[in-house]
């Protein structure tokens, strides 16, 4: 193993136990149902997808939540899903910026990973997340009664997670790469050295 791939995990390594220690700092929305809160975890697993490669940022959303098993509160479920909508967040953007370094690219990286985020949230949820809830944790009325908390007129979950979901995540990833762009100048000579 070459020292610059060796480099790449170790930093990795050091990535997902910062986005496991930002997966507790999250803050509920006042728009959205009490269960689905706002945290920036995905920004450490941004920036390696950039400096290192999609790869690398998978690597980082895996171990982030590998960690967060060891505290979980939903049975793996809540794991599973953000495992799953990181890579659909940081392997577009890293991908597209791997290809042509530029900010432009990062930038287009960064939105189109912000759109499959939100479109990919509203699948795994209500495809794998909401579905295992159903059986183990909530029942789907009290899922659907949370939303229509906020938004009487909703009569479905598909409805309510395009409704608030799919905005809500696409708007996060946004937040998350526009910290990314205020960061990742400043730390890409320490990463690339």
């Amino acid at each position: 193993m070459n020292k610059k791939v060796l480099r790449s995990l170790v930093v990795s390594a050091l990535f997902g136990a910062v986005g496991f220690i930002l997966m507790f700092i999250e803050l509920g929305v006042p728009i959205m149902p009490s269960f689905i809160k706002f945290d920036i975890s995905e920004l450490p697993a941004l920036i390696a997808s950039f400096a290192y490669g999609p790869l690398y940022g998978v690597l980082v959303c895996f171990l982030k939540n590998a960690l967060h098993l060891l505290v979980t509160s939903t049975a793996g479920v809540g794991e599973l899903a953000n495992f799953l909508m990181g890579i659909f967040f940081v392997v577009p953007a890293g991908w597209i910026y791997r290809h042509r370094k530029s900010r432009g690219s990062a930038l287009l990286g960064s939105l189109i990973g912000s759109l499959s985020l939100g479109f990919f949230c509203v699948l795994i949820n209500y495809f794998l997340v909401y579905p295992i809830y159903y059986k183990i944790m909530i029942p789907k009325a009290v899922i659907l009664s949370a939303y229509q908390a906020i938004l009487p007129a909703v009569d479905s979950i598909f409805e309510s997670l395009l409704i608030f979901n799919f905005p809500f995540t696409t708007v996060k990833g946004i937040i998350v790469s526009i910290l990314c762009f205020l960061i990742y100048k400043k730390l890409s000579p320490i990463l690339k050295k």
